[in-house]
């Protein structure tokens, strides 16, 4: 026997301890980002045969659990259907129609449009057996809209509005060690804003595993109190018990720091709520010197909670916060940690060019960013609850946010989708006011509007007593909403006396939650209602409207007026006042849709930032008006600027505070030259120069994203041959992409009708008018067979399985509209008999390598019109009497491949989302058009 020595035991010992520790850090919860490799396919609104039968059963999935039928059935084959990864938007991906809905950019999908109006998706998946004994649950971050959930064929529920995110426990539903399958059927018929809002799941969605005890979703409520120099951290947590355990458990808080350095830390003992019973624990801690969260310094920390049962860690979850004060002052605005902070902000809606509402996470960033460099410091969410990549951006960036629930009421529905939207963000550091509503004219100045506003007001208190609470109200300021909301909203300047309700209400803070509403096409300096395009120059859009210059001097020369949200920060799709079709996107934005800024940003540049800033407007390419008067407008913030048409000076004028300088110049081609001072002295020169015919393409990767980023932001734009850029070039550019795949291309031109994606067309044609006759011979089913028209009768129509053929030859159509050269044909049979052969128009087919059952139709053997598919089989036997048997024999699906990614420049430029792939090969852009010379961007390398 070997003797161990006491240094071998030493070295045991601390093995078992990191053994032990590992485990003590270990929990059961695990989340999953389930995105990827679905099955997509479009379905019907009322056709109940077009969307593939489902609800047809005898027995629905509403009257008996776990009979759903079509789609929702786990056995449904779904190999035609398109593969595709969230977030995926439909509605973006069609062409326009002027039927189609104004207020959502004619896209032709949604309402009117009954074929796009349900989506369909399909996604399998392996749990394993050592996941037996754990809570799974489903968890989609948003759907558009009123979709419905199945998991192996069992029906998991409803959620209305496209907005909330929303949770279903399937443990008793698993297949564990094998195949499952979620099923979403997602109805897009009906909108809920008057905005575009897109269709699909375009949001993340997660398969999440939890103990039987765990911290319940958006379960961590984080609040702070800063005393001197420290800051009193209390952490309430929600647990839920879907075990039987009864006994005592410990919670173990702990505060950590960016760097991840613990700075605070609790535990406790209580006892674990009831079988299925949720119970709140609240933890004190203590941080010594906390570093603030604040716009320029967005410190953020992190709550990791604890759930130790027995000894062993059971659960963690992690939550991020930010310790920061805020404070409405009805006579001095708002106060963010004790300092005054006037608001600049703009309102936004969720759709980006290209690619509509399923914006990759980067996204999220690229637009903050874009704000922040226009010297914004807040965003309000127009008008409903944002995706949460949304919010972390707002916390990592520095960026005050007004979270706004969709609809008024004081009902379950209005009030449990609130309660949902403060429960899952209340712990956003960026969040500094709730809205409970926007724009409801048929309350806002009567008791009804009031009694809302004050339950829904009470309401979120109860919730989150540490914010104030606004609604935007734009139909007079006088009675109803405005007499009783906390933080009055003023929508537009033009819609009531603000200051005489200011003298009314003096205890009553106030914000502009919206204006401007003003008109811009970016690049254009003349209006021009045939085109519909509308001069950039700043000016009061409508009679009741202000410009954005005037908006902001209002605001800002008030004290006790915290600020403005402009309508908007991006332009958006729908919404195109003052126009109607062709127009398909809002004209509001201080940029456009794509993030292109119009020259407004430079004028919010000027008095939102503190660098100087000097912006030369319009471009001087104005051949065809030499002679003619331009006008020439400077943003800046310089205390004076000189102007210079080809060296020689226009005069030199004092810039007001919160203004901007206007020429008359004559055009003459050349270079117009603006030079600021600040104290005498020249600090910056602007120029805009005429330039040549466009002659290269260049294409750079916005400088704001990571290089290890997977989402690329690609500007595309021509220079002429001194390397100037062409303002005014609208070339037509196709691109080609290696390493990578191009998500969505715009422009931000409001009147661009052409295709945002470029997707292969996926057609899915029935076999119709199936027939069947019995196989007395082993002749093969053969042309001549096939002309005889004796016998033949309805396929399966009053079949008697207990006294069946030993084959039966079944013969249906199918009609190609066109036989393109480049179309991929196949037929996807589903098994009605064992041992069969397949024929198309008399040609006998083999099946695929990779699937037995699917059969490649080459084109020499189709033909434009009628085709006839014919099937030998022996048939299948049914084992009880209420087997229900398949008698559809499949479907045939025709891919035409999409033409090459292409847009057309506007105003000189144009856009790309791209995409990484998994390879980890370099991403290769190219760019090319007729008459120019090319452009390639090597993007690099994807993150290892």
């Amino acid at each position: 026997m070997k003797t161990i020595s006491h240094k071998e035991i030493l070295l045991y010992c601390i093995f078992l301890i990191s053994i032990s520790s590992f485990a003590q850090h270990k929990s059961d919860r695990e989340q999953l980002v389930i995105d990827k490799d679905w099955r997509f396919s479009f379905g019907h609104l009322y056709d109940t045969q077009k969307d593939f039968g489902h609800a047809e059963g005898y027995f629905s999935y509403l009257s008996k659990t776990g009979f759903a039928d079509g789609p929702a059935a786990p056995g449904f084959d779904d190999r035609a259907w398109r593969k595709l990864d969230l977030p995926h938007d439909w509605a973006v991906e069609q062409s326009f129609s002027n039927k189609a809905s104004f207020s959502h950019g004619f896209k032709a999908a949604g309402k009117g449009f009954p074929e796009k109006s349900i989506g369909w998706y399909r996604k399998k998946i392996t749990i394993p057996e050592s996941d037996k004994g754990k809570i799974i649950s489903l968890k989609f971050d948003g759907v558009f809209r009123n979709s419905k959930v199945f998991f192996n064929g069992y029906f998991l529920g409803t959620e209305e509005s496209g907005y909330n995110g929303f949770e279903y426990d399937v443990t008793a539903y698993v297949n564990y060690g094998a195949e499952n399958t979620i099923v979403v059927r997602a109805d897009a018929s009906m909108e809920e804003g008057w905005f575009y809002e897109g269709a699909g799941i375009y949001r993340h969605v997660y398969l999440q595993k939890t103990n039987l005890l765990h911290v319940i979703q958006n379960g961590t409520y984080v609040t702070s109190e800063i005393t001197a120099d420290n800051a009193r951290i209390t952490a309430q947590v929600t647990i839920e018990n879907k075990g039987s355990y009864t006994g005592t458990i410990e919670i173990l808080q702990t505060i950590v720091d960016a760097a991840g350095k613990e700075v605070a830390n609790s535990s406790e003992n209580a006892t674990a709520p009831d079988f299925y019973k949720m119970a709140k624990y609240t933890s004190k801690l203590k941080i010594q010197n906390p570093l603030l969260w604040d716009i320029d310094s967005p410190n953020l920390y992190r709550l990791i909670t604890q759930i130790r049962q027995e000894g062993k860690i059971i659960d963690r979850y992690e939550t991020n916060f930010g310790i920061r004060t805020i404070e409405f002052d009805p006579e001095k605005g708002f106060f963010l940690n004790g300092k005054a902070v006037k608001l600049k902000g703009t309102n936004n809606h969720q759709d980006h060019a290209g690619i509509g509402t399923a914006l990759p996470d980067e996204l999220q960033y690229y637009r903050i960013k874009k704000l922040k460099e226009m010297g914004s410091n807040a965003y309000r969410c127009s008008h409903n609850p944002p995706t949460p990549e949304l919010l972390e951006a707002c916390d990592k960036l520095g960026m005050l946010v007004i979270d706004e629930t969709r609809l008024m009421g004081i009902n379950a529905y209005h009030l449990n989708n609130l309660k949902r939207l403060i429960e899952r963000d209340r712990n956003h550091p960026s969040i500094f006011c709730w809205s409970v509503g926007n724009e409801e004219w048929n309350i806002e100045g009567g008791i009804v509007g009031e009694r809302i506003t004050n339950v829904m007001q009470g309401f979120s208190k109860s919730i989150d007593p540490t914010r104030p609470v606004t609604v935007g109200i734009s139909s007079g300021f006088k009675s109803g909403i405005s007499s009783v909301v906390e933080i009055m909203g003023y929508n537009y300047i033009g819609n009531g006396d603000i200051d005489a309700h200011r003298n009314e209400f003096k205890t009553q803070p106030g914000m502009g939650t919206e204006e401007g509403s003003t008109f811009a096409t970016r690049g254009i300096y003349f209006t021009d209602d045939a085109k519909q395009y509308q001069s950039a120059y700043d000016k009061k859009p409508r009679p009741t409207f202000y410009s954005i210059e005037e908006g902001w001097k209002f605001y800002a020369t008030r004290p006790y007026l915290a600020g403005m949200f402009i309508w908007t920060g991006f332009d958006y799709r729908g919404e195109p006042t003052p126009y109607g079709w062709p127009s398909v996107t809002s004209y509001f934005g201080m940029m456009d849709v794509c993030g292109f800024p119009k020259d407004n940003v430079f004028y919010l540049k000027s008095w939102w930032g503190t660098a100087p800033v000097l912006h030369l407007m319009p471009h001087w390419n104005w051949s065809g008006m030499e002679g003619k008067e331009i006008d020439v407008w400077v943003q800046s913030n310089c205390d004076e600027v000189e102007l210079f048409l080809n060296k020689k000076s226009l005069g030199r004028k004092k810039m007001e505070q919160y203004g901007h300088l206007e020429w008359k110049v004559q055009y003459k081609p050349g270079t117009l030259e603006a030079i600021g001072y600040k104290n005498g002295k020249k600090i910056l020169t602007e120029v805009q120069q005429t330039t040549g015919d466009p002659e290269t393409i260049q294409l750079s990767r916005d400088p704001e994203n990571p290089l290890n980023s997977n989402v690329s932001v690609v500007t595309v734009e021509v220079t002429d041959k001194k390397g100037l850029h062409v303002p005014t070039a609208n070339n037509e550019i196709e691109f080609a992409i290696k390493g990578g795949k191009i998500l969505g291309v715009g422009n931000g031109d409001p009147t661009s009708l052409e295709k945002d994606i470029f997707i292969d067309d996926i057609n899915l044609v029935a076999i119709t008018n199936f027939e069947e006759r019995k196989q007395v011979s082993n002749a093969v089913a053969n042309q001549s067979v096939l002309d005889d028209a004796n016998a033949w009768t309805a396929a399966f129509k009053d079949r008697d399985y207990k006294n069946q053929a030993s084959a039966y030859i079944y013969r249906g159509r199918f009609e190609l509209k066109n036989n393109l050269q480049s179309n991929i044909v196949d037929f996807f049979y589903k098994k009605i008999g064992v041992n069969e052969s397949v024929f198309v128009n008399g040609n006998l087919i083999n099946a695929s390598k990779e699937d037995s059952q699917k059969y490649h139709l080459d084109r020499t053997v189709l033909k434009e019109g009628t085709n006839i598919i014919t099937i030998r089989a022996s048939p299948l036997q049914k084992v009880k009497d209420w087997d229900v048997m398949n008698t559809d024999p499949g479907i045939v699906r025709i891919i035409t491949p999409s033409e090459s990614w292409k847009r057309k420049l506007f105003n000189g430029y144009a856009q790309l989302i791209i995409q990484k792939d998994e390879s980890g090969s370099e991403v290769i852009l190219s760019a090319s058009a007729k008459g120019l010379k090319a452009g390639v961007l090597n993007i690099g390398e994807k993150k290892k």
